[in-house]
C-alpha cells in the first residue's frame, strides 16, 4: 500500500508539471477532467477503452456511441429538419429526446441551441416564446 502512495504522488507530482504549463486554468481543468475520467473508466473496466485514441467508445450505461464517431448537433438536425417532426413547435427538451430516440445518441441542449439559432438566422425555422411556460419553441420558418 505505502509503494502505491507513493508511486501516485510521483505520477501526479509528473503531471502538475504538464497541467501547469498551461496558463488558462480552464484548460488545466479540462486536462484534469479528462484525465481523471479516462482513470476512472481504465480502472473500473467499465466500456471499451481505446488507449490510442484516450477515450472511451461505448457508454456501458446505454450502449449508445459516444465521441468521435456519433452524429453531431448539425448533422442530426438536418436530418430531422425535412421530416415533418418542425411542423408543430417543438421545445429543446422535446427535439433532444427525438433526437437521442431516432438517432440513438446522448446529444443535450447545450450541444442543439446554437445549432437551432443558426436554423433560426438562416430562415430555416422560427422561433417562438411558448405562452405556457415562456421557453422557446422551433418550427418551420
Amino acid at each position: 500500500m505505502d509503494k502505491r502512495i507513493e508511486k501516485i504522488k510521483y505520477q501526479l507530482a509528473e503531471l502538475s508539471v504538464i497541467v501547469n504549463a498551461f496558463q488558462s486554468e480552464a484548460v488545466q481543468v479540462r486536462v484534469i477532467d479528462r484525465l481523471l475520467r479516462v482513470m476512472t473508466d481504465s480502472a473500473d473496466g467499465s466500456g471499451d477503452f481505446n488507449r490510442e485514441r484516450g477515450h472511451q467508445l461505448i457508454d456501458d450505461k446505454s450502449n449508445r456511441t459516444t465521441g468521435p464517431n456519433r452524429p453531431g448537433a448539425t448533422r442530426i438536425l438536418s436530418q430531422l429538419l425535412p421530416t415533418d417532426f418542425f411542423n408543430m413547435p417543438r421545445s429543446i427538451a422535446a427535439i433532444v429526446d427525438r433526437c437521442n430516440q431516432e438517432f440513438e445518441t446522448n446529444i443535450k441542449a447545450s450541444e442543439l441551441s446554437g445549432v437551432l439559432l443558426t436554423l433560426v438566422k438562416q430562415g430555416r425555422l422560427k422561433r417562438e416564446r411558448s405562452p405556457d411556460d415562456n421557453r422557446f419553441e422551433y418550427v418551420k420558418a
